[in-house]
């Protein structure tokens, strides 16, 4: 399940409705704070744009052929950007501080409740944000949280008075179709989560890095990770039938070229095994031809039946990055792959 946040509640682009009591709606406001070129607001949704002109002291008034009730948004100059709910009949007044627009947006007159109750509803979703701090409380704290967004929901409703029909249906359905997903996915939700923060206080930023020990290495003999200590170690865990490793091989080339009197190794470890290649002896030589085929450079490693130092990383997918400090420790357990120019800026921001 994908995260969840409550803000993708408001909703744009509603259902037509009929018998308007009259054919438009008239449209007016009051700006602040407006710099002498912002002089245009546009009204749009996906059948439906028009741009209204702001006088000089920032009023502007117009009225509006709606065809379709629903969520309309608000665009000033390209700059800011905000909705209203739109339903022919309705006589609005906007004001708004142009420096703090959405912030500051308010509207007046007839039907003007409906666009300030989704305006509030959309400022608690976003104080909310993702329900992932929800499922790291136990059961009973959960269910707790859940009554009081109910609660505050309602509480909303009731604070704005008369809002339309239609979002009061529309919303009602969709805020127990989030609460039964909410509710559904608790347990496994829960378990991910938690695992997730486990993760991240054994593999963060500055904690010591798991070690892998005596992998064959092709120039001869074995090599252990200890062995870089005092310099940076960024290593590529990777295999020969591994397409997405192999195209970030030019990159790391290009790396080891450019950083190579740096205070940096190049390490890449082979996880080829028995089942991709049919037995040990076939990846180890896969690798092996491999490694000279493409003429690699760095230090090259064969990982072969020692799998410690990947289920420690909870490497799950390859290729993997993994940046490690000259004392051992963590800079990154998922570092940016060699074709990502942010790699070479955090190697600028650690002085490599």
């Amino acid at each position: 399940m994908k995260k969840i946040t409550f803000v993708f509640l408001l909703f744009l682009g509603f259902i037509s409705c009929k018998n308007q009591t009259q054919p438009f709606v008239s449209f007016s406001g009051e700006l602040t704070n407006m710099n002498e070129n912002d002089t245009l607001l546009s009204i749009k949704s996906r059948k439906y744009s028009k741009d209204i002109k702001i006088t000089n002291n920032g009023t502007f008034k117009d009225t509006l052929n709606i065809k379709e009730a629903g969520s309309y948004t608000l665009v000033l100059d390209n700059k800011n950007y905000g909705f209203v709910f739109l339903r022919n009949g309705f006589d609005l007044k906007l004001t708004a501080d142009n420096n703090l627009f959405f912030q500051t947006t308010k509207y007046s007159g007839v039907g003007a409740n409906t666009t300030n109750y989704l305006i509030d509803q959309y400022k608690y979703n976003l104080a909310l944000g993702n329900t992932n701090k929800m499922f790291m409380l136990e059961k009973d704290a959960f269910t707790k949280k859940l009554n009081s967004i109910k609660y505050s929901y309602d509480s909303l409703k009731k604070l704005h008075g008369e809002i339309d029909t239609m979002i009061v249906r529309i919303n009602n359905k969709q805020n127990i179709e989030l609460f039964n997903l909410l509710e559904k996915n608790y347990d496994s939700q829960r378990v991910k989560i938690l695992q997730q923060i486990k993760t991240e206080e054994l593999l963060g930023k500055g904690k010591p890095s798991p070690e892998f020990n005596n992998y064959l290495n092709y120039k001869g003999g074995q090599t252990s990770l200890d062995s870089f200590k005092g310099k940076y170690v960024y290593i590529d865990v990777w295999a020969t039938w591994c397409k997405p490793c192999i195209a970030q091989i030019p990159f790391l080339k290009k790396l080891e070229e450019k950083y190579a009197r740096k205070k940096i190794e190049f390490i890449s470890i082979s996880i080829d095994d028995e089942n991709s290649a049919g037995s040990w002896d076939k990846a180890f030589s896969k690798w092996k031809q491999m490694v000279k085929g493409k003429n690699l450079s760095g230090v090259q490693l064969f990982a072969g039946k020692k799998t410690t130092f990947m289920e420690d990383y909870q490497i799950t997918g390859i290729p993997r990055f993994i940046l490690i400090d000259p004392k051992g420790n963590i800079v990154n357990a998922n570092a940016p792959r060699p074709s990502d120019p942010n790699l070479e800026i955090l190697f600028k921001e650690l002085g490599i």
